[in-house]
């Protein structure tokens, strides 16, 4: 099988000790790339690391989390934009809101969005947007901003199928499919049922959201061929088909990742 992790913070301080050993779990099961979002100001650094580190394997996004905003959010987009500025970002990513936890900034992290996505039309980028417990909202912003100019992925996607075909109304927008596909009660193999192929790429969002049988552990993208094999079974399909699927699509959504040769960022 050849694979694409689309999601996964791989330069996080949990993969600091063996972050070497993680990539070559990860070739072993056949993942051939993995896209790195960036968090906030305070993490380009690392992410611009590893991505030098494994070069053609790596392939970093630039933008600012929803959970990292703040009332400065246009002092924290200013450093975004300086780093976006060049040419080596496959998307605009993580981006979006985020009303989980704590509602308060809200109308900050909207106006963050929506000048993130603004970025990605001025440079021909998709976006990775993250969403949690904020559709409706996300959605009005992608409206505002114009969705006929906009591609991306709903990131983590887990909710019901009305939100899932709010989303399929977006003609240039798929959804990133990871473990929680596999937990027993999250509901979601039945609301993939009847979603379009064409429109689902994988992910693992690892350290997090480990799929199961090793749900509770450290996730990373070795695991992902747990996410295909629930995925065949949803679909009744074989593993390979879902691999080479989801592995098109990931390739047409993020256009500048090359099909072979190395990749990476320059070091500052």
């Amino acid at each position: 099988m050849k694979l694409i992790d689309t999601h996964a913070h791989l330069f996080a301080e949990e993969f600091s000790t063996d972050l070497s050993e993680v990539v070559s779990r990860a070739k072993a099961c056949g993942v051939e790339k993995v896209l790195l979002p960036n968090i906030d100001e305070t993490t380009i650094v690392e992410l611009k690391n590893a991505t030098l580190q494994f070069p053609g394997f790596f392939y970093p996004m630039m933008g600012l989390h929803p959970t990292s905003v703040t009332k400065e959010w246009r002092q924290q987009l200013a450093r975004i934009d300086e780093e976006l500025q060049s040419d080596r970002y496959v998307a605009v990513g993580e981006i979006g809101m985020d009303l989980y936890w704590d509602a308060s900034l809200c109308a900050e992290q909207g106006m963050a969005f929506e000048e993130q996505l603004k970025w990605s039309i001025e440079r021909d980028l998709p976006v990775a947007i993250h969403f949690r417990k904020a559709t409706r909202e996300v959605l009005h912003c992608i409206e505002r901003v114009g969705s006929e100019r906009l591609r991306g992925v709903f990131h983590s996607f887990g909710g019901s199928k009305e939100e899932l075909q709010r989303i399929l109304g977006l003609k240039h927008f798929m959804v990133g499919i990871n473990g929680v596909v596999t937990f027993k009660n999250a509901g979601l193999a039945e609301t993939l049922l009847d979603c379009p192929r064409e429109r689902v790429i994988l992910e693992t969002d690892a350290p997090y959201l480990a799929p199961v049988p090793v749900r509770g552990k450290r996730n990373e993208s070795a695991y992902l061929p747990f996410v295909v094999k629930k995925l065949a079974e949803i679909w009744e399909i074989s593993e390979e088909q879902v691999a080479m699927l989801t592995t098109r699509n990931a390739m047409l959504l993020f256009n500048r990742i090359p099909s072979g040769g190395p990749a990476g960022v320059s070091g500052n």
